[in-house]
């Protein structure tokens, strides 16, 4: 699924015209990525939980020469999934399974 099909199943829920739902989703999306960036922690209920993890520097292989690399400290956005959704996800795809 890509974001035109988001913004179109959203529109078409909602009655709101595509530009405006695509404009909504962007804001979205947007407002997740400044958050991050400036290091805050978000929580959706029931959705999940975005947040940042550093990861530190260390030592790598090259795999095709064998050269030792040094990989830099980064800072890398996650994102865990409730408990909630994990839930409705499996038994959906459980009762769909079994018929």
């Amino acid at each position: 699924m890509t974001k035109a099909d988001i913004v179109g199943i959203i529109a078409a829920r909602t009655g709101l015209t595509k530009q405006e739902t695509e404009t909504v989703v962007d804001g979205f999306i947007q407002t997740i990525i400044e958050s991050l960036k400036s290091g805050e922690r978000i929580e959706i209920r029931g959705f999940g939980t975005f947040n940042v993890r550093k990861k530190n520097k260390r030592i790598a292989h090259n795999p095709r020469t064998g050269e030792k690399v040094l990989i830099e400290e980064k800072y890398v956005p996650t994102f865990k999934i409730s408990k909630e959704f994990k839930a409705v996800v499996s038994e959906k795809l459980k009762k769909g399974l079994k018929s």
